[in-house]
């Protein structure tokens, strides 16, 4: 009971970090306790995680043996995606990156293993820095990073070859879901003819969307941004935004290397039961 509610609690304020980290956190919490009320708990922690809500969905029934199978999945993806997103990386590369993404720090330590040089324009993320995160895991194996202020990522994207990023979402048009400031630079990056990947699990695809439900965007509080504001101040302290599929590349995932609009048809047919 007592893990149970711990994870609840790091999931909501975001001391859990990452989509995927996310969605195996929750299924760890419903591995514990599964009856009806939990699930509902669960999945109204964070509004922007389909992952979190695909994963439950398919491990609820049994949790004990469907459980180490969706932690397994995220496991096999995660290796798979590495080996698939490394094969962009070439020698001399400058990759620029917004925020903190697993699947993106495991494509570029791939790419180090393999014994590829490059360096790496990251930026700070507020108002949580999770920017930081990303730096420090990427030095920590070696990778030259510089670390830049969320407003200067133009500047560094005028040098950089690629932008990869996470997601948190992807929806039924091909809509990438991904932490604020993601499509400004992707905007930025389609002027410099960057080329532009969104790395991620496939079971962040939203089936929802299929139906015309919008992927709710997590307004998180104010007090993150600005814990005193002057009256008469209103800060919107908005988590996500949803970029525009004509303005990636590519989505790198399990499943292989396909521009949106394919990803999302690659989904349906691998895992019809997300549907």
């Amino acid at each position: 009971m007592g893990n149970f509610e711990r994870i609840c609690s790091d999931i909501k304020s975001v001391k859990i970090q990452g989509a995927e980290n996310v969605a195996i956190a929750g299924i760890k919490a419903l591995m514990i306790k599964s009856d009806a009320a939990s699930i509902k708990k669960l999945l109204s922690l964070r509004p922007t995680e389909p992952a979190l809500r695909n994963a439950v969905r398919f491990a609820r029934k049994d949790p004990k043996n469907l459980g180490p199978i969706a932690l397994k999945h995220f496991e096999v993806s995660k290796k798979k995606l590495a080996d698939y997103g490394a094969e962009k990386i070439e020698d001399g590369m400058n990759v620029f990156t917004h925020c903190h993404s697993s699947s993106v720090v495991a494509i570029l330590k791939k790419a180090k293993e393999q014994g590829k040089k490059f360096e790496v324009y990251n930026t700070e993320t507020r108002p949580l820095f999770q920017g930081r995160k990303t730096a420090k895991e990427l030095s920590s194996m070696g990778i030259r990073v510089t670390h830049v202020v969320d407003s200067a990522a133009r500047i560094a994207l005028k040098d950089c070859d690629m932008f990869l990023f996470g997601a948190d979402a992807i929806t039924s048009e091909g809509k990438v879901v991904n932490k604020i400031g993601t499509e400004m630079f992707a905007e930025v990056a389609e002027k410099y003819d960057t080329d532009v990947y969104s790395c991620t699990d496939s079971w962040k695809y939203d089936p929802q969307t299929v139906f015309g439900k919008k992927e709710p965007i997590e307004i998180r509080d104010a007090g993150e941004v600005w814990p005193a504001a002057p009256k008469g101040v209103r800060v919107l302290n908005l988590a996500f935004e949803r970029v525009k599929p004509e303005l990636i590349t590519a989505v790198i995932s399990e499943l292989g290397v396909h521009p949106p609009t394919v990803f999302v048809q690659e989904v349906r047919r691998v895992y019809p039961w997300i549907e």
